[in-house]
């Protein structure tokens, strides 16, 4: 070999690992298995339709589970920093899970997406942004409806964890503001068979209403013993229910609740000048093209509008850096913290220093369980 030849083909293998050194790779830590699999498994099933490259880039997806288990979930965030080199991590699937990956994505300077709501430490909060909607948005809604349809008390029985306790923290604060009284506070956890203490308790007070608080099939078991108990009052449910699991699980026993939901849920029965509209079917199409006719929900769908911001975000960060660097985590943390008005399935995301969270009343319609679907309030 001649030195011209040996020195284009060295050349050549160093552009070919300057292009490798250029891939972006995304991490990922969701709940396929345990209590929450119902919302993490469709959030694994979008993940693997989305984008394979942006910003010019090639980008490579590593997913773990974490089995709806925040030491696990803190376990996949430091594999997935230390070992793979991960310029993002999109996850994880519940409150407590995603409030363990922040730990990690913090401390590493590592920009996290999280799948649920949460409230983040102040001195963590600049590292995680979120796609669900926030608590008080959705708190609001149903408030809103009691007070338009003369509730005057409502009882609450939640999750014994991190996301019963924010949710009844933003309960007792707008329901206070619309003079609706909380009458019983209950708890239970993700993996309980029964509940017929707490329903009895609160069957005690005679309340107009009952929030349950919980995600995913979990939060079919409360309802069910307030209707075996002949509660006739309204119930209202939490959009971390917004899946046809929950349905299917709840059965007749869930019919007539009531909750706020992200438009994706139901963009059909939305008019067309709804700014979700279009990327909510675009994603569904996608999502069913893959997985069969009405197989889409709401989780997956944060996954989605995930990858939404990760697409508007890293061309600017390419601007800065190259993946795989300090510099790029920090210019892509810095890019999402400047995207603005992006329609997106669930909403229009606009986040700012002072707002991680990013969406505002668009992504909010309130729907019924009718008939055994989702059907839009009016």
């Amino acid at each position: 070999m001649s030195k011209l030849s040996r020195n284009l083909l060295a050349l050549s293998l160093a552009c070919a690992a300057s292009s490798a050194l250029a891939e972006i790779t995304i991490g990922v830590t969701l709940s396929a298995t345990g209590p929450a699999a119902s919302l993490g498994i469709p959030e694994k099933n979008t993940i693997a339709l989305m984008p394979k490259t942006m910003g010019g880039e090639a980008v490579k997806y590593v997913v773990l589970d974490d089995a709806t288990d925040p030491t696990a979930a803190s376990k996949n965030a430091r594999k997935l920093v230390s070992e793979d080199k991960v310029d993002v991590i999109i996850g994880s699937t519940t409150t407590p899970t995603s409030t363990a990956v922040l730990e990690v994505a913090a401390e590493t300077k590592t920009p996290q997406i999280a799948m649920a709501p949460f409230a983040p430490a102040a001195d963590k909060a600049a590292w995680v942004f979120q796609t669900p909607q926030d608590f008080g948005i959705m708190a609001g809604a149903i408030v809103g409806h009691m007070t338009a349809n003369g509730v005057k008390t409502v009882a609450f029985i939640g999750y014994s964890d991190g996301y019963g306790e924010l949710w009844l923290r933003e309960l007792n604060r707008v329901a206070a503001a619309k003079g609706i009284k909380i009458v019983a506070t209950e708890r239970y956890n993700r993996t309980d068979t029964s509940v017929t203490g707490q329903i009895l308790k609160i069957l005690n007070e005679k309340p107009d209403s009952v929030l349950v608080v919980g995600s995913g099939t979990p939060a079919a078991l409360p309802q069910a013993t307030l209707v075996e108990r002949g509660y006739k009052g309204r119930i209202y449910q939490t959009h971390g229910v917004a899946n046809n699991d929950f349905l299917r699980v709840g059965g007749k026993n869930v019919e007539g609740a009531v909750l706020p939901v992200g438009p994706v849920l139901i963009p059909n029965q939305l008019p067309d000048s709804h700014p979700s509209k279009k990327a909510a079917l675009e994603y569904i199409k996608a999502y069913e093209g893959a997985h069969g006719v009405g197989s889409h929900s709401t989780f997956g769908a944060h996954a989605w509008d995930a990858g939404l911001l990760l697409q508007r975000a890293v061309p600017e960060a390419l601007k800065k850096a190259k993946p795989g660097t300090p510099e790029f985590r920090a210019a892509l943390r810095d890019a999402l913290e400047n995207v603005k008005e992006l329609a997106a399935t669930h909403g229009v995301f606009s986040y700012s220093a002072s707002d991680h969270k990013g969406l505002d009343g668009r992504s909010v319609v309130m729907v019924h369980i009718e008939n055994g679907t989702w059907k839009l309030l009016r």
